[in-house]
């Protein structure tokens, strides 16, 4: 793909993984903000924060009033890129906090991000995944699935804030989470495309305990320069 090989980290240390299982997204948030101080000023190795969160919409900076749901729930108004999204039960979220090398590439940063949930989602045996050109994230392409015609749809959501060369936010990916909540909005804006699961295209039941330690793996992988950009 044309994008520099080897780590794009600024440290070659270790990565501190934490679990934290459910938890709240507004309280993570703050945490990921004190983390990523701390990175910056060398305080803490890079880590990564591997988690679920309740039932909540975020609405990224380039949100449209259009996008917000319309079942009256609340939405947090968060500083990552990207427009509005989901977060609840069943979807596998990752978080690195990562100090990147200079010059900074967010571009490298996002592809390698993608891959790790595309090598994820092929580790669990769905293959057909991959990009689409001017969209983040990772998805399934239109196309004829046991008989019926379905759009492209999204299984993996991205989107990242850099501050003082530190990653935060990350990315999400559906494991067996319900659809219910993205019936109110316009999922990343995105209103000509669909949302899947691995569950869903797998057509077997894939819990978020499944995966974890699949996408730490192809994180790091990716961070470090081990898994080939496709």
């Amino acid at each position: 793909m044309g994008f520099q090989h080897g780590s794009i980290r600024k440290s070659a240390e270790g990565i501190d993984v934490s679990y934290l299982g459910e938890v709240d997204y507004t309280e993570t948030w703050h945490t990921q903000a004190e983390l990523a101080t701390k990175r910056a000023n060398g305080e803490i190795p890079d880590t990564l924060l591997i988690l679920q969160h309740p039932s909540t919409y975020t609405a990224g900076k380039r949100t449209e009033p259009s996008d917000r749901p319309t079942n009256g729930l609340p939405v947090v108004d968060v500083d990552r890129g990207g427009r509005i999204t989901w977060h609840g039960p069943g979807q596998l979220v990752a978080y690195p906090l990562i100090q990147l090398a200079d010059p900074v590439d967010v571009v490298d940063f996002v592809r390698r991000m993608e891959q790790a949930l595309i090598q994820t989602c092929l580790d669990v045996g769905l293959t057909g995944v991959g990009r689409v050109e001017g969209r983040s994230g990772v998805w399934l392409p239109s196309g004829v699935v046991g008989g019926e015609l379905k759009p492209a749809r999204k299984i993996a959501a991205i989107g990242i804030r850099i501050t003082r060369g530190v990653t935060m936010h990350g990315v999400s990916l559906n494991c067996n989470n319900s659809f219910a909540a993205y019936e109110s909005i316009v999922p990343c804006g995105i209103a000509d495309a669909g949302v899947t699961s691995l569950s869903l295209e797998l057509g077997r039941d894939v819990g978020v305990e499944e995966v974890e330690k699949c996408l730490e793996t192809n994180i790091i992988n990716a961070l470090n320069g081990d898994l080939t950009l496709t």
